[in-house]
């Protein structure tokens, strides 16, 4: 379930940043790497 949950922000997060699947990970942070 946990892996669920994690799939689907991870995608919703590809949508909306527009970044690669493989940039987003728990150690991401959301301005400093992704560019939020």
């Amino acid at each position: 379930m946990a892996s669920d949950i994690e799939d689907t922000v991870k995608s919703i997060i590809v949508d909306k940043l527009g970044v690669d699947e493989s940039d987003v990970t728990t150690d991401a942070s959301f301005t400093n790497d992704l560019g939020a």
